[in-house]
């Protein structure tokens, strides 16, 4: 975690953030214990930035939101080594075939470089990623929010579960 938080990384993954401002939607991949991470920082992009983006289980993109996949549409894709590794590479072909710009985030070497983008994440054990891979879902969110003048710290009729029944 400090490694991802240290100060090269943040600036890496900010700099991506920035090259992707002008896209008309976010769609983030993620399959077995790396879903939810794909759904957090979709989420987090979403309630900051008022983005569109969706997180979506990579074994189920053929299920709809394959049709949404073209250049204007960036692909963050969770994938760490492990059990899901090749089936996430098959993901990432299938985006990079229909024109989608993907970002690979996690520490599967080969998944990594068939991204056009990068976010390398060191190695842990599997159980342990989703730790890990979260961590620059939820900084991409910043600078998009930042650059659109958004209020970071009080976004716009977001009520947090302990406040609200």
């Amino acid at each position: 975690m400090e490694q991802l938080l240290g100060h090269g990384s943040v600036d890496a993954v900010r700099e991506i953030a920035a090259r992707h401002l002008s896209q008309k939607g976010f769609l983030f991949l993620g399959r077995g214990i790396n879903f939810p991470v794909a759904l957090e920082g979709a989420l987090k992009l979403k309630e900051i930035s008022y983005v569109h983006a969706e997180g979506y289980a990579a074994g189920e993109m053929k299920h709809g939101p394959i049709a949404l996949i073209e250049p204007s549409m960036t692909i963050l894709a969770v994938a760490p080594a492990g059990s899901t590794a090749e089936k996430t590479r098959g993901n990432i072909e299938q985006v990079k075939a229909r024109g989608g710009r993907v970002v690979a985030v996690g520490s599967d070497a080969p998944s990594l470089e068939l991204g056009e983008e990068r976010v390398a994440v060191p190695d842990c054990p599997e159980i342990l990623s989703p730790l890990l891979n979260v961590l620059p879902l939820q900084l991409v969110a910043y600078p998009v929010a930042r650059s659109t003048g958004c209020d970071i710290d009080q976004p716009r009729t977001l009520a947090k579960s302990v406040t609200v029944e």
